[in-house]
């Protein structure tokens, strides 16, 4: 068997994601496809390139080697694929490439942009990896990614793209059957829900190490189910599980939603520009000029400038913030910025 960008790209996947499970989703096949791929791979070099243990698959000391040789090839492809893409495209008008974790923010944002935009091609491409958007961002597939960054938890940032603060920091609440015992108070102790089941996704980037950390300093240690959120939602609705949600989740009449005392949970949410033509020609003594030198391009197809992006996606985030009672009242409290739009 020779071999192809497809299965350097997966080997990638793997080493990211850490386990073949992950790997799979991000790539949209099942395990046992992936698992089969690999022994093929392996068979080909004639050796094993991951470990496989309980908690995951390890690179061994060839597949590390391997992965500092396919790394730039595969990131050398996607952008090619990505310029060629964009020079076929040039011709049919501006367009916008958003990369985004999943967010209430997003109905509102896209409807401003198509507003503010009109003509130009707003495609939107969701992932529960955030490192994997910013990945996609790098290789040029994307013009902005909007993702979370669960605290405690850095994110992978590809060296050269533009970071903005939407919230520096966002409490995770905790959503549950509406008569649970804590249900009934308008904050909730951890301490509260030692004897739940929590749910948490462990595909997406830093939910799961950063639930551990947070359960474990308040010395608890219930038992955790792992699977998707929609999924969570139904177990969560028969009282078979917790699990923390956004602050911005909407009222469910089978579901309650409520802040966790003194907000143990919380992330960072952030938007990902890649530089304008002029910033990344500019050198390495131009990074204080960076914000004004691309302020009017996006990306390559330069549909709209990042500042009027940035500035619908703040509308957007604070009308959802503002449409969800709780997280209002959370807001209210904490004398938040948010309540009050900045002046035009």
């Amino acid at each position: 068997m020779e071999l192809e960008v497809r299965h350097l790209r997966a080997l990638c996947a793997i080493a990211d994601a850490g386990s073949l499970h992950k790997a799979a989703r991000q790539l949209g096949m099942s395990q046992p496809s992936l698992t089969t791929q690999l022994r093929r791979i392996e068979n080909a070099l004639g050796a094993e390139l991951f470990s496989r243990e309980r908690t995951g698959c390890r690179p061994t000391p060839l597949g590390r080697s391997v992965l500092s040789r396919a790394r730039p090839l595969v990131s050398g492809m996607a952008s090619l694929v990505a310029e060629a893409r964009v020079a076929a495209g040039l011709a049919d008008g501006p367009r916008l490439r958003i990369g985004s974790t999943a967010s209430r923010a997003l109905v509102g944002w896209l409807r401003r942009l198509r507003n503010r935009l009109p003509g130009t091609d707003i495609s939107l491409h969701m992932d529960v990896s955030a490192n994997a958007l910013l990945r996609m961002l790098a290789a040029g597939q994307l013009d902005v990614a909007f993702v979370h960054e669960v605290e405690g938890c850095p994110l992978l940032v590809p060296e050269g793209l533009e970071r903005r603060v939407l919230v520096e920091r966002e409490p995770q609440f905790i959503s549950m059957a509406r008569d649970h015992p804590a249900a009934g108070s308008p904050v909730v102790e951890l301490a509260d829900l030692a004897e739940d089941r929590w749910m948490v996704d462990p595909t997406v980037d830093g939910e799961w190490d950063g639930l551990r950390r947070v359960l474990g300093a308040a010395g608890l240690n219930p038992p955790v189910l792992h699977g998707d959120y929609l999924t969570a939602a139904s177990l969560i609705a028969v009282g078979e599980a917790v699990a923390p949600c956004q602050p911005t989740s909407g009222p469910r009449d089978d579901m309650a939603i409520r802040p966790l005392r003194d907000d143990p949970l919380a992330v960072r949410l952030l938007l990902f520009s890649r530089p304008g033509p002029e910033e990344a020609g500019a050198g390495a003594g131009a990074e204080a000029e960076a914000g004004a030198l691309g302020a009017e391009r996006v990306g390559a197809e330069g549909a709209g400038g990042r500042d009027e992006v940035f500035a619908d996606l703040e509308a957007a985030y604070r009308e959802a913030a503002l449409r969800a009672v709780d997280y209002r009242r959370w807001l209210t409290a904490h004398k938040s910025p948010l309540l009050h739009a900045p002046a035009a």
